[in-house]
């Protein structure tokens, strides 16, 4: 079974490397045409809304829902039975998310008043920043409909990752950088405000990925009419399910529109720097932990499911769970001690041309070092929350989850001193206080402990992270050296102590006697 999930593992992670390689190349692009300011906050902030709502409606708390509940349907092998019930899931969940997003369309004006109420003031008392308002408004109106494109994306990527095919779901953001790869690079030019030709970009992303999906469920038997049925029986089971989850999965989503809400208030080019940094971190996030997180979800689910029939059922939940946090140790304390390494010469490399000038990287780069700071949290989140989920407990993440936003309202207050980094810095601690509270919520349920041999396992991941990093430390040239170099010396260097990075942590695992056996379910 171990064997199978890191081969699904392997495939998602790749697909994901590739969608996080182009997402990359798509912000290098942005950062030149738009840069950190005016524009950039305006688009930043028309993207993240829809972006919040997405991770409510499709690929957070759905999904969380959805998947345990499908595994129901298929342990039954009724296929004409698992097609009525997805044909009620998606005929209520997209009659809902059509009448979310008409709304927010219409009503973009009192959306932007909400999220960026530094805006709406400055607008209402006509001062220097009521444009942005006025151009947010406007390209919320383009943004929304991606929300319903990327509902059924979700659906239908959770219907086909249950089945074994991660490939699909996870090939799919390919199809959004390049829509927003192909209208940055030849219609952005060709407007006078390009953040609107960046709008139109997320618009057609979500278009393809949705057509995308569509042979795949036909070939698998499961493309089927929508119904509406908000009161069938499977549909009330998510239903009630996927409310709580609302909270407990969206924590994180919740807490960067607080950033951003607050981040109006702030200098222009907070929202940009909070940003950019971000999106870096998102890179080992979605590569290594939301990979991670989708491919052991279904398989929790069908050993919770089958409970009854295996008496060794707790014991396997109990392994996949052990593995989930050992993948995540393997592959995120390097990735948060690289970053803290390589935090200035990543952002040089990659953001500091056109608009993106150096005292933007340096002002990223103190965001990225406090968002790095919660970046195996994050990471860890999403594997112990599947703890829950898998069991069809949403009542106790949303518990958890509600008690660390409210810290993070706290933690806030660190604006005042810290500025965005401030922000960042709440993010960071909110996440780990999550993580901590799902650990411990599982352990005292008998669910998961940290076992002994991971202990010892995460011992030499440290070991060898740190030589690591101290190594790439001691080769990397100074900031003064960085900016002088032209860009193709600078990727050199980049590429050069990434490799240097990934052989001494391999070579130094070898030596602390890491084998494959280790990166397997023990039996």
């Amino acid at each position: 079974m171990s064997k199978r999930l890191l081969k699904s593992g392997i495939i998602v992670s790749s697909m994901t490397l590739l969608s996080r390689v182009l997402g990359l190349v798509r912000d290098v692009v942005i950062a030149n045409i738009i840069g950190a300011g005016a524009a950039a906050d305006i688009f930043l902030f028309a993207n993240r809304i829809p972006n919040f709502l997405r991770r409510l409606f499709a690929e957070g708390a759905f999904s969380q829902a959805f998947v345990p509940v499908l595994a129901e349907y298929q342990k039954s092998g009724d296929m004409d039975k698992t097609r009525e019930f997805i044909a009620k899931v998606s005929g209520t969940l997209g009659g809902l998310v059509t009448i979310v997003t008409l709304v927010a369309m219409v009503a973009s004006p009192v959306v932007a008043a909400i999220f960026g109420t530094g805006w709406f003031m400055d607008w209402l008392n006509d001062g220097e920043n009521a444009h942005k308002f006025e151009q947010a408004s406007l390209l919320l109106k383009i943004t929304f409909p991606y929300l319903w494109f990327i509902t059924f994306v979700a659906l239908s990527g959770a219907i086909l990752n249950t089945l074994g095919k991660f490939g699909v779901m996870s090939f799919s953001p390919v199809l959004l950088n390049i829509a927003m790869i192909s209208t940055a690079l030849l219609l952005a030019p060709q407007m006078n405000d390009p953040d609107l030709a960046l709008a139109i970009g997320i618009f057609m992303g979500g278009l393809l990925q949705f057509l995308f999906q569509i042979p795949f469920l036909k070939k698998a038997g499961l493309l089927v009419k929508p119904k509406w049925a908000w009161n069938d029986v499977g549909v009330k089971k998510i239903r009630t399910l996927m409310i709580p989850a609302l909270f407990g999965v969206s924590v994180s989503q919740i807490n960067l529109l607080l950033d951003t809400f607050i981040a109006s208030f702030l200098m222009t080019g907070s929202i940009s720097w909070l940003y950019y940094s971000d999106r870096l971190l998102e890179f080992p996030l979605g590569l290594f932990g939301i990979a991670i997180s989708t491919v052991i979800l279904p398989t929790l689910a069908r050993q919770h499911v089958n409970k009854s029939d295996n008496p060794n059922s707790a014991t396997d939940f109990h392994r996949t769970m052990d593995w989930g946090v050992r993948m995540i140790l393997l592959l995120g304390v390097p990735a948060m001690i690289g970053i803290a390494v390589l935090a200035e010469p990543m952002l040089i490399t990659l953001f500091m041309r056109g608009e993106f000038s150096l005292s933007d990287v340096q002002a990223a780069a103190l965001s990225l070092w406090a968002f790095n700071a919660g970046l195996l949290s994050f990471m860890l989140i999403k594997i112990l929350a599947n703890g829950y989920y898998a069991r069809q407990d949403t009542k106790t993440p949303v518990k958890i989850g509600i008690i660390a936003m409210v810290c993070n309202m706290g933690f806030n207050i660190l604006a005042f001193w810290f500025s965005y980094v401030g922000l960042a810095m709440a993010s960071a601690m909110s996440a780990t206080l999550n993580a901590f509270l799902l650990y411990r919520g599982l352990a005292k349920g008998d669910v998961y402990h940290f076992s002994r041999q991971s202990a010892v396992f995460f011992l030499k991941v440290l070991i060898a992270a740190v030589i690591m990093g101290a190594l790439v430390w001691h080769f990397c040239p100074s900031l003064d050296a960085w900016n002088a170099m032209s860009f193709l010396k600078r990727v050199h260097w980049l590429v050069w102590l990434i490799a240097t990075a990934a052989v001494s942590y391999l070579t130094v695992l070898f030596l602390l006697r890491i084998r494959k056996e280790d990166l397997l379910a023990r039996r």
